[in-house]
């Protein structure tokens, strides 16, 4: 390891503690999308601390923020998110327990993503000063990714167009980096307006707006044999009408479609918006269209991707004490076997089979999944299109937890997503570092990227008068 790395390496070893309080208190925090107002400060004070020139409220988003070091080129991009998921609160206990029934919790880690990103690039700039490394470091506060793709709002609006390369990473039950695509997304709500009337009485006054809402639900089943198979789209009714004896005169239902590319989904979800309109003439009702968000399919690279793994070897995996084992034994036994190989053969990992009977991932393998499709959807995928970008995950929950489960809100606040922290933070660090000093790694990245996207032109989903829905939550 170079004296570079090393440096930054030492940095976060000495600063464990303050690192692991930060992501605790995150944790605590567990604050939905784009209301994330207390664990944002939090990062971005600290930051600020370490000489960081924040920009704070950008693209429109208050608890979005931009933390600067340096000047210059090369200019790495570190990412971290800090939202919770609602209705996940949960105890630090190996058995389901909420600390509030019905409040939010973090349940994809992000208390842990955030503050991986923000003590990697502290520790970048660290090295940065101390060894006069040429460059600038640049992390960015990216709410809201569960819901409303926060990123995607920052891409439209410029703030990744000066950027070389871009390294974040997501807690998981697993060391990798995948080279899988993913899939495209629009998130859409359809509004239906009838005419209220007695349903018994006089139903043919009525006009219902849930009779629209079924028929288009109706019409979109139907169409799903006539897309491609990697296609996916799922609705809920949020809302039907208020009882039985009035016809309802408004209802509505809210989308996602996917698709594994941009040209592809447009095709799908225009084709959809005809048959919510077909579904409002049928029933005499009319229908808005509320577009939410969308964001684009990810562009994979392989040279980061490979420094990553190198660096995950060359640091060492975490060590567990016999507590730390005991409560993931606990853990182990709310996750059937049966979920778990699901799970292992599912992710498509080159020699899953070996990992059925561990408890912890402790390897890491190279780089896989050319050529696949991830059937999620993320707003990194964005960024992936602007500048080379890889997120790594690394095993924060034992092997077999579902993400967005009460399983993986209790493992990211104790050790075993600490141990996952610390680590993360340290491969960062050093895969940047790597890509400052090393000009024909970041060149490499950089052609790489040029050839994946060919001659495809990246156009934003989201239109530019379109704004965060900033009081989704008070509706």
């Amino acid at each position: 390891m170079s004296v570079n790395k090393e440096y930054a390496f030492d940095w976060i070893e000495n600063n464990k503690k303050r690192i692991i309080e930060i992501s605790d208190k995150i944790w605590k925090f567990a604050e939905l999308g784009l209301i994330e107002f207390k664990s944002s400060a939090l990062l971005a004070n600290e930051l600020e601390k370490h000489g960081f020139r924040v920009e704070r409220g950008i693209a429109d988003m208050p608890t979005a923020f931009v933390a600067t070091w340096g000047e210059g080129k090369p200019v790495i991009g570190i990412m971290g998110e800090y939202d919770a998921l609602p209705g996940l609160s949960q105890k630090k206990v190996p058995w389901k327990e909420p600390l509030e029934t019905g409040k939010p919790g973090h349940g994809c880690g992000h208390n842990i993503h955030g503050t991986s990103g923000m003590a990697g690039a502290t520790a970048i700039k660290k090295a940065m000063e101390k060894h006069k490394i040429k460059g600038t470091i640049k992390f960015f506060g990216c709410p809201a990714e569960e819901n409303f793709s926060g990123k995607v709002y920052m891409v439209r609006d410029g703030y990744f167009n000066d950027i070389d390369a871009v390294i974040s990473h997501h807690p998981s039950t697993m060391n990798e980096v995948s080279l899988m695509s993913s899939l495209a997304v629009n998130s859409v709500k359809f509004h239906f307006y009838g005419k209220a009337s007695h349903a018994g009485a006089s139903p043919e006054q009525g006009r219902s707006a849930l009779d629209a809402v079924e028929l288009m639900n109706m019409g979109v089943n139907y169409l799903r044999e006539h897309v491609i198979q990697d296609a996916r789209i799922h609705y809920v009714i949020e809302k039907g009408g208020d009882q039985p004896n009035i016809v309802p005169p408004y209802a509505r239902s809210w989308y996602y479609v996917r698709a594994p590319e941009r040209d592809q989904l447009e095709f799908i979800y225009n084709w959809i918006l005809d048959i919510a309109k077909g579904a409002a003439i049928m029933t005499k009702t009319e229908v808005k269209t509320e577009f939410l968000e969308g964001s684009y399919n990810l562009i994979p690279n392989r040279t980061i991707a490979e420094l990553i793994v190198k660096n995950m070897r060359e640091i060492g995996f975490p060590k567990y004490n016999d507590e730390d084992l005991k409560f993931a034994k606990e853990i182990a036994k709310t996750i059937t076997p049966e979920t778990k190989i699901a799970q292992l053969k599912k992710s498509k990992r080159p020699e899953w089979e070996k990992l059925v009977d561990k408890l912890i991932d402790d390897e890491a393998p190279d780089p896989w999944g050319e050529g696949e499709v991830s059937h999620g959807s993320t707003d990194v995928a964005d960024v992936s299109w602007q500048a080379p970008t890889v997120e790594f995950s690394t095993a924060a929950w034992i092997l077999g937890t579902p993400a967005h489960s009460w399983q993986a809100v209790a493992q990211s606040g104790v050790e075993i997503g600490r141990a996952s922290l610390i680590f993360a933070a340290k491969v960062m660090a050093t895969t940047a570092i790597d890509l400052l000093t090393n000009e024909d790694a970041l060149n490499k990245a950089k052609e790489e990227h040029r050839q994946r996207i060919s001659n495809k032109e990246y156009k934003s989903p989201i239109p530019l008068n379109h704004k965060p829905p900033l009081d989704v939550w008070e509706k």
